[in-house]
């Protein structure tokens, strides 16, 4: 049989020759076309999660202000726009509800969280809220504040949204981090037409990250004229020392390749700009910088310039820090949880007019103070 087909190759090798001519053109026209609807998928989903004033999808009921309660707020860092957007939403809604409100900085290290979770637990508060504390890098202090019958909320705690028995956390607070990444990655995608050149920045410390990581990944596997160029793992702690020579050294390794950036929040960005100033590139040039998280002040000042940031996926921080108090007030009361992850959203230069209008952050313009307000019978 083999020696049948090689003597029918010989004979008709130009016939042949047509067949696999004919069978690579069909495949590369099949590609082309998958490629193009996911393109156009890609736009469709950008213009989907970047439409201005969402309507509020949050809960409407609640137990009332349970009274005479304390919190503190422990931040990862208060350098880091994210810990400090939603620390100052949860400030303004416990002073709305009444409650005695506390903030401490963990300053960005791993043992300057520790301290700042021993130091929180020691004034013994009735609600204690994680910002960007790492539930699984923090367990051990974590347990014992549980322990104590401290009520525990976070805020990118963990790498979902949702409760969590395993760390005793009544709920933790995020934008599905899933869907940050996508959204960030289809921008990149969409803005290219498919043929993005992308270097992504995290710190693998952080359970969210990496699952933003992930979803962002997926999501140029499917596109076939995209390039992951490098995933750069650099800790939040050591971005200002080594963000500049770390971007000069890519910028020389990959050149013109490098067309987008994706960073699992704003602070690797706030890092760049000196660097690509000095190499020449203008703020509107490439590469284009995108966030996949929070949505600093920062950012909005350098997307609304149009200059070294072309888009976040930024999360409503003070919404967030109203949810916290909301949600430790469900736990103060024995309830559930309400459930309620804010949907995904992304800031760009066409909507920033709209979405970037209150202190340079995402603050939506759905009610939701009000809503809380009611659900808590204050006013």
């Amino acid at each position: 049989m083999i020696i049948e087909i090689r003597r029918v190759t010989l004979k008709n090798k130009p016939f042949l020759t047509g067949i696999i001519v004919g069978i690579a053109a069909a495949l590369l026209y099949n590609l082309a076309v998958a490629q193009d609807s996911f393109v156009a998928e890609a736009k469709r989903y950008t213009a989907l999660v970047s439409r201005h004033n969402p309507p509020w999808d949050g809960p409407t009921s609640g137990p009332p202000a349970q009274r005479g309660k304390s919190v503190i707020y422990v931040s990862s860092g208060q350098e880091n726009g994210g810990a400090r957007g939603v620390g100052q939403g949860a400030a303004e809604a416990a002073k709305v509800i009444g409650w005695d409100f506390d903030l401490i900085d963990g300053q960005g290290t791993a043992s300057g969280r520790r301290n700042a979770l021993l130091q929180a637990v020691s004034l013994k508060p009735d609600g204690i809220i994680l910002g960007t504390i790492d539930a699984v890098e923090q367990a051990d202090v974590i347990r014992e504040i549980a322990s104590k019958g401290i009520k525990i909320v976070g805020w990118h705690a963990l790498g979902k949204p949702g409760p969590d028995r395993d760390h005793s956390i009544f709920t933790n607070l995020a934008t599905e981090p899933k869907d940050v990444g996508k959204a960030a990655a289809m921008y990149a995608v969409a803005d290219s037409n498919g043929t993005a050149g992308v270097i992504l920045f995290s710190d693998s410390i952080y359970a969210i990250a990496n699952v933003k990581i992930n979803a962002i990944l997926d999501v140029f596997r499917t596109c076939a004229g995209c390039s992951v160029l490098s995933v750069e793992n650099i800790h939040l702690k050591d971005i200002p020392a080594t963000m500049p020579q770390r971007t000069a050294w890519l910028l020389q390794r990959y050149g013109k390749k490098w067309t987008y950036t994706i960073a699992v929040n704003d602070l690797w960005i706030d890092a760049m700009p000196p660097t690509f100033i000095a190499a020449a590139i203008p703020g509107n040039g490439y590469p284009r910088s995108i966030s996949a998280g929070d949505g600093s002040v920062s950012a909005f000042e350098r997307i609304r310039k149009n200059r070294y940031q072309f888009g976040t996926v930024a999360e409503p921080l003070r919404l967030h820090g109203w949810q916290a108090i909301d949600e430790l007030n469900r736990a103060f009361a024995g309830q559930k949880d309400s459930g309620y992850s804010a949907p995904v959203h992304l800031v760009t230069p066409a909507n920033i007019k709209f979405d970037g209008g209150r202190n340079n952050e995402y603050d939506p313009d759905n009610g939701y103070r009000d809503r809380y307000r009611k659900i808590w019978g204050v006013k």
